[in-house]
């Protein structure tokens, strides 16, 4: 439960229908199984106690009696556990028998909730057996010391409806919605299944815990496969394969939820539901989910593609707009040889691609200074040729010397006014440039460089339309890969491929031995791992102690506890002390789920103190 996480579970026990005593054991066998590995919530299937396939032995008093004596059995065998279990069973109330879930933890009956809405369609006929529960008060379970911890109940066709009472649930503040169901299996339901499962976890904004019978239900009529699932925020969490009666645990995190819907002013706050409140110990949680090193890229590679050329089409689209608003003759464009200005040159290409304009109009100025290497100048000078654009090659390095000659500035000091000076002239001489053929500066630098302050202010800091601002630094190097790789023109691919293999440097340190000198991810940390801290320390607003944790079961495997926490330090350190670079950001179009544009997603003080972040690093 620490950080949030909740272990769930999903189950479907062996059954016999009818057979009460056989179902319990079973369902007493999974919660104990279960709370050994730590599972703090259970889910079983509708009717799981009797079986969902009775038909009108519903009607036979003993069954109902003896399926409730079960249910008092579970109670007890399971009173010493730290876990809650929710079962299916029917139930009378009123002098009506329901389709019920009931809430069991430490020996006690936390609650019933009825089924809302019956089925009475092709093979489903409830209504034969059971009282809807359609009037009943929405109750919603929280945990008193982790109200985070809160979850909702609605069983089978209630969610398949076209208003489920999942979304009053809610709304009425359950971060968690669980199901139990006993959806029988058709060619193609199973997708249909999963995808309202996740659809419904991503527009209620919480985790969706699915337990559906399976084998040893009657197949008179129907087969059942034990489809169960686990859901989070519109992502599959987990779930089992067909006709295998299976428990897949996994863990919701709750913080995040709450954190998701306490920045959606679209989710509103519905109070009329009534709150049932329990105790439980808060204790650590040990992780089984995934999560991806690099959570800007996508995982799947089948959408690869996709997911690149939308990428780009973003890109361009807004570059296009500004150049038909502007009336801009040019794009003009310094171009490196290094990853950032690759993929804005790149953007330039595919804009004027689409305004059906020449790509000579792109003015693609190489600068080499006292750090360019024969290997960057070299890929630079291809890749333009290799694209068709105008290139241009001015070397800055005696207006560079004359600057620091007029500020007093020793060539021998190679300190930050050494390496700025250079930057600076880069940019002033793009200016002028633009001035000159009535065009417009396109800046190179990403998200990743915002995030860390890693530019130069007033120099690759500044631009008159930055197309990378909203890319972090390995999803530009995943969208030149796929590039690179589905390119036909073999010399463009030789250049994008030495591209991607050559080490990240602003190249402003005299190189050694003609090689690269400066090299960024040894100065500021390897964007791999900023990239991880960015995106949930950003948009998932998670606590550094709780990002360290993550960092440390993703990335683990190819940095120590020490470099993670050292990085993650520096990461605050830098994000926190260079927000006065992005209150002045030249205008970018957004892209991903996190940008860090002052008109948009990110407002900050640019005099914020970091300590309370560095602190929690340190479990302070």
């Amino acid at each position: 439960m620490k950080d949030g996480f909740i272990k769930i579970a999903a189950a479907t026990p062996e059954i016999k229908v009818a057979d009460v005593r056989f179902n319990a054991d079973n369902i007493i066998k999974d919660i104990k199984s279960a709370a050994e590995q730590g599972v703090k919530l259970i889910v079983f299937p509708e009717l799981c106690i009797t079986g969902y396939t009775c038909g009108d032995l519903f009607g036979q008093r003993l069954l109902i009696e003896s399926a409730y004596a079960q249910l008092e059995r579970i109670k007890e065998e399971t009173s010493a556990l730290e876990i809650i279990s929710v079962a299916g069973l029917p139930l009378i109330r009123d002098g009506k028998l329901i389709n019920a879930a009931a809430v069991l933890y430490k020996g006690e009956i936390l609650g019933t909730v009825g089924k809302k809405n019956l089925p009475n369609y092709n093979e489903f006929y409830e209504k034969r057996n059971f009282e809807d529960c359609i009037c009943d008060e929405p109750v919603v379970f929280r945990c008193k010391n982790m109200p985070e911890f809160s979850f909702g109940i609605e069983i089978c066709e209630d969610l398949w409806i076209p208003e489920p009472p999942s979304a009053r649930l809610a709304l009425g503040g359950a971060e968690i919605i669980v199901n139990l169901s006993a959806s029988n299996e058709m060619i193609g339901k199973s997708q249909y299944r999963r995808e309202l499962v996740t659809g419904q976890s991503g527009r209620l904004i919480c985790g969706y815990v699915y337990a559906s019978a399976g084998e040893g239900e009657s197949t008179t009529d129907l087969v059942f496969s034990g489809h169960n699932l686990i859901a989070e925020n519109g992502v599959l969490l987990k779930e089992t394969k067909l006709f295998e009666n299976q428990t897949i645990l996994s863990e919701i995190d709750v913080f995040s939820l709450a954190s998701e819907r306490q920045k959606n002013t679209s989710f509103p706050k519905y109070n009329e539901v009534k709150t049932v409140e329990f105790e439980m110990e808060i204790s650590n949680t040990e992780l089984t989910r995934r999560y991806s090193p690099t959570p800007f890229v996508p995982s799947d590679t089948r959408g690869r593609a996709e997911r690149c050329e939308n990428i780009l089409t973003m890109q361009s689209e807004g570059l296009k707009k500004r150049i038909m608003h502007t009336g801009a003759k040019s794009l003009v464009i310094g171009i490196s040889g290094g990853l950032d200005s690759t993929l804005a040159l790149l953007v330039c290409v595919k804009t004027m691609d689409r305004l059906k304009r020449s790509r000579k109009d792109i003015i693609a100025v190489t600068m080499p200074c006292f750090g360019t290497t024969q290997r960057t100048k070299s890929n630079a000078v291809q890749l333009c040729e290799t694209l068709g654009v105008t290139l241009k090659e001015i070397n800055i390095a005696d207006s560079v010397l004359q600057h620091f000659k007029d500020i007093e500035q020793d060539i021998n000091n190679h300190d930050v006014v050494f390496e700025n000076g250079q930057a600076r002239m880069r940019t002033l001489v793009l200016m002028d440039i633009a001035n000159q053929q009535n065009g417009l500066v396109i800046g190179t630098g990403d998200l990743s460089e915002l995030a860390l302050g890693w530019a130069t202010y007033n120099g690759d800091h500044m631009s008159m339309y930055g197309v990378n601002g909203g890319i972090p630094k390995t999803l530009i190097r995943y969208i030149v890969g796929f590039y690179s790789d589905s390119s036909r023109d073999q010399a463009l691919k030789k250049v994008l491929n030495d591209i991607l293999d050559t080490p990240v440097s602003p190249e402003l340190l005299p190189a050694e031995n003609g090689e690269i000198s400066q090299k960024t991810e040894d100065l500021v940390g390897p964007y791999e791992l900023h990239d991880f801290f960015l995106y949930y320390a950003i948009r998932r607003g998670f606590s550094p102690q709780k990002i360290f944790r993550l960092a440390l079961r993703a990335l683990g495997d190819r940095y120590s506890a020490e470099e993670i926490k050292k990085w993650l330090k520096n990461f605050y350190r830098r994000f926190f002390s260079q927000q006065f670079k992005r209150s002045c950001l030249p205008d970018s179009p957004k892209v991903g789920s996190v940008t860090l544009s002052p008109r948009g997603d990110w407002r900050m003080p640019s005099d914020a103190v970091a300590k309370r972040w560095l602190e929690d690093i340190e479990g302070r």
